[in-house]
């Protein structure tokens, strides 16, 4: 990847923002907005050889339903023959953590912060979220110096917890990490996060970590017995506030509704900022599941092409979904592979609709036309399990560059089957450019889903 070159014919590259083992963050402009984002690149390969796909999915989902104003917005993802393309919010302020190693901040300005993380991580709570790698260096700050949550990559869903009601898997950073997390009993992760919050709040106001030792399992005794000490400058109000949130006692440990009640933590807070986003230029939140989800009524389809049904927009998720090796499925409902097949198409929509079309008239398949690039083709005889229904669905990729799904809707499977083998796929081949799972005869460089950076850079 260079500096200049365009992404998936709708970024514009620049420079590169920071990297670490599995992923590059880059500064990228939308061509069409000119808005500024963040792209980070994942490198699917390494992500498949550690283990690291369930991260992954679960990073995507819960961006999918945590949407405030102090966490970093997912855009949409994108997904290449070997990269995985998280289009963010970019903050242009960089991390909190450069602001940290330079001292300790005034009490104004580490209030402020800390509010607005109470604020996040609270709403992230109440999405049945737990963030469990809070630290500054997954703090950052947009251009009018607002905090914004970032880095999900270790978060849990509710859905995480075992049957004790407690998540189970040590993670975080040993500095900021919770004494329940070290002694791998169990712990809740709102509980958790609660203690990180405490230790960045100490080193806003400090400008050094409370427990802190060369040696590791030293600093790991100081965390589970809660040892530390207040500088000097803390003021009272403070120093009782954290001395709730570093209570090594998990069950004892204040709550963030008694953290936002404190006399310290309201002091110029700030009016409840709005959840929804006022920027009229950004994504609504990706509804994956919604793709699937087709409207009762149709009509035949017009043989005006002017007015075809317009193809709809594959949403993020679904195409790293459909990507061989790397299965999302499971964030989505209702899925059954074995009624279902999908190929990608370079051709227009209405060059595959016209095909489609001539396909049904040959082999004497009614065709009904839905909303948003569905169609439904019924058999005109009564098979063994009722008239044998399929629906057809294309996905725009790009304008010449497709996703076209087919899927058993009624009837017998066996009878769907042997006539998408027999008669649908052989008929198909002229715009098929390669069906799910099988490679296509020609690798080229200008598709889509093809890599279009230089060999040398490797995430």
């Amino acid at each position: 990847m260079e500096q200049g070159s365009v992404l998936m014919q709708r970024y514009e590259l620049g420079r590169l923002l920071g990297q670490g083992t599995f992923a590059k963050v880059y500064h990228a402009r939308n061509l069409i907005t000119g808005m500024s984002v963040a792209i980070k690149v994942v490198d699917k390969e390494k992500i498949l050889k550690v283990g690291m796909i369930s991260q992954i999915k679960r990073e995507i989902s819960v961006m999918r339903i945590v949407r405030h104003p102090h966490v970093v917005e997912l855009y949409e993802v994108m997904a290449s023959k070997t990269k995985i393309y998280f289009v963010m919010e970019y903050a242009k302020g960089g991390e909190l953590f450069n602001k940290v190693v330079k001292g300790k901040l005034k009490v104004d300005v580490a209030r402020r912060y800390f509010q607005q993380l109470i604020s996040a991580v609270d709403y992230c709570h109440s999405r049945g979220v737990c963030h469990r790698d809070l630290k500054p260096e997954n703090l950052l700050l947009d251009e009018n110096e607002n905090l914004k949550v970032s880095d999900f990559g270790l978060s849990a869903l509710a859905d995480s917890k075992c049957q004790d009601g407690l998540l189970h898997t040590t993670c975080g950073t040993p500095a900021y990490v919770a004494p329940e997390v070290i002694n791998r009993r169990g712990y809740d992760g709102i509980k958790s996060d609660i203690w990180s919050c405490g230790v960045i709040l100490y080193v806003l106001l400090a400008g050094h970590l409370p427990f802190h030792d060369s040696n590791l399992m030293e600093m790991y005794r100081k965390i589970s017995k809660g040892e530390f000490k207040f500088p000097k400058w803390f003021a009272p109000d403070v120093r009782r506030l954290l001395s709730r949130i570093l209570d090594p006692n998990p069950k004892t440990r204040i709550s963030m509704a008694k953290i936002m009640e404190s006399s310290w933590f309201k002091k110029g807070l700030d009016k409840p900022v709005t959840i929804v986003s006022e920027n009229k230029e950004l994504a609504p939140p990706l509804d994956a599941d919604g793709l699937f989800e087709a409207p009762e009524n149709g009509g035949p389809i017009a043989e005006s092409k002017q007015e075809h049904a317009k193809p709809c927009n594959l949403n993020a998720f679904d195409i790293i979904s459909f990507s061989t090796g790397f299965d999302l499925s499971g964030l989505f409902e209702d899925t059954d592979h074995k009624k279902e097949m999908r190929f990608t198409s370079k051709k227009p929509a209405s060059a595959i609709i016209s095909k489609l079309e001539e396909i049904c008239k040959c082999l004497r398949l009614k065709v009904k036309k839905k909303d948003g690039g569905l169609f439904k083709l019924e058999d005109s005889k009564e098979g063994r399990k009722g008239t044998l229904g399929i629906d057809a669905e294309i996905f725009e990729i790009t304008p010449l560059f497709h996703l076209v799904e087919l899927r058993k809707s009624n009837g017998d499977t066996m009878e769907y089957q042997k006539l998408l083998k027999l008669e649908l796929r052989p008929a198909l081949k002229d715009i098929v450019w390669t069906w799910q799972g099988e490679k296509p005869l020609q690798l080229q460089h200008e598709v889509v889903l093809e890599e279009q950076e230089p060999s040398s850079i490797g995430a």
